[in-house]
């Protein structure tokens, strides 16, 4: 299933897409507004979610939403590409050796299709293409061989990056106001049968930046949960941000500017497209 949050009529709600509509699934019983809770329910509640089919809505008609509206954690890691990684080190950033995390701040959520708004303290505002990784329940001290169980579905995540800022602390960077856009939905895990094989791209005003399988991750998304799930306890509707592929625009000087339209696409996950805006244009 493609599990989304979608607003129409003044009224924000929880559907599947299903081709070019979604199904509003909001009158079946246990189906409330969080996708969170949803999420915690899935095995229950799949066979109805599953058999739906009206309500229906072409999706030119609606807006999507981030599809986790109100995560408690988003949560990202840095160079874990091995190409972005040696680009990293080219420009004198020293690779890590384990896990590097950072926590993105849920208030810089952003739907898939939303405007980006380029701060106007920075002139070094940056894109990264990234499978987010959606956990389905709650729990801790997870196993690489039990990881894939944990996991809800996955989406796409432009974790966008203030490069001045972020090197003063990665999480006030990455966090500014609509730097997180997620989407286009939630795809569920057993729409997928490797998310280790999948194609990501980025591209900025039709311009291909990057393009990577997920295969060249340096820890895996499996090695991450367990990782992670050794020193907190994992909710459902937490997003994990599992690094991003070379072509960044940080070692080239090619940053973000008002106009910029960044379309990024993963195998399987559809894409999201967000035009950058100036902070003054967002604020009028």
């Amino acid at each position: 299933m493609k599990l989304a949050r979608f607003t129409e009529g003044g009224r924000t709600r929880i559907g599947k897409v299903v081709e070019e509509n979604v199904v509003d699934l909001s009158g079946i019983e246990g189906v409330g507004s969080s996708m969170r809770q949803l999420l915690a329910d899935l095995d229950g509640l799949r066979p109805a979610l599953e058999a739906a089919t009206a309500p229906a809505l072409p999706l030119s008609t609606v807006t999507l939403e981030a599809p986790v509206g109100d995560p408690q954690k988003f949560l990202g890691i840095g160079m874990n590409y091995r190409k972005h990684a040696e680009e990293a080190r080219a420009a004198g950033i020293p690779i890590p050796t384990s896990q590097l995390w950072f926590n993105k701040q849920v208030s810089c959520l952003n739907g898939p299709f939303g405007t980006v708004t380029k701060p106007s303290v920075s002139e070094k505002m940056d894109y990264e293409v990234e499978l987010g990784v959606v956990i389905g329940r709650r729990c801790r001290h997870v196993t690489k061989e039990d990881a894939r169980s944990v996991i809800a579905g996955y989406l796409i995540v432009n974790d966008v990056s203030v490069r001045d800022w972020q090197h003063a602390t990665f999480t006030l960077g990455k966090s500014f106001d609509t730097h997180g856009p997620t989407g286009p939905w939630i795809t569920t895990d057993d729409e997928i049968a490797d998310p280790l094989a999948l194609e990501m791209m980025s591209m900025v005003n039709g311009d291909v930046r990057q393009q990577e399988l997920t295969d060249g991750m340096i820890y895996n998304i499996y090695e991450q949960i367990a990782y992670l799930s050794t020193i907190m306890t994992l909710e459902p509707g937490d997003i994990l941000a599992t690094g991003t592929p070379s072509g960044i625009g940080a070692p080239t000087g090619r940053f973000l500017v008002p106009g910029d339209v960044v379309r990024m696409e993963i195998t399987g996950l559809g894409h999201i497209e967000n035009r950058v805006v100036a902070e003054k244009a967002a604020a009028e």
